[in-house]
């Protein structure tokens, strides 16, 4: 039992890890990919509501993992990570383009994952360190 709830664990914090790097490798090559390839630019994945799907998926995975990791090792430290992180990533999903300008998006974005990233990464060590 304890065996399996670590495995999930961890695949939910790979699936999180995956999720917001997917959000960050769109973010830097479509800009890209639209100045050398025009027709990318009317592909849905260069639309808005694209980072808000994103989220939609980033959050709920991300909170329960780091939820389950933290009941699991009791160090809820890592949470901040987390909430930091998707902080910054809902705030560049909502009103980045209007606060930063593009560039200022991008970046935002880039640091947002890799803070929640960083706190999943972490986290799955805890919980391997938990049940060795």
């Amino acid at each position: 039992m304890i065996l399996n709830k670590t495995f999930s664990t961890i695949n939910l914090d790979k699936i999180a890890v995956y999720l917001s790097v997917f959000c960050a490798v769109q973010c830097l090559l479509l800009p890209l990919s639209a100045l050398l390839l025009p027709t990318l630019s009317v592909v849905p994945l260069a639309d808005e509501w694209f980072h808000s799907l994103l989220l939609f998926f980033v959050i709920p995975t991300s909170v329960f993992a780091m939820a389950l990791g933290c009941k699991k090792h009791k160090s809820y430290n890592i949470i901040f990570y987390g909430i930091f992180g998707l902080s910054i990533l809902i705030i560049s999903a909502i009103w980045g383009h209007d606060l930063f300008g593009e560039s200022g998006e991008i970046v935002s974005t880039l640091v947002g994952t890799s803070i929640l990233s960083y706190g999943h990464i972490q986290n799955q060590k805890l919980c391997k360190l938990c049940c060795h």
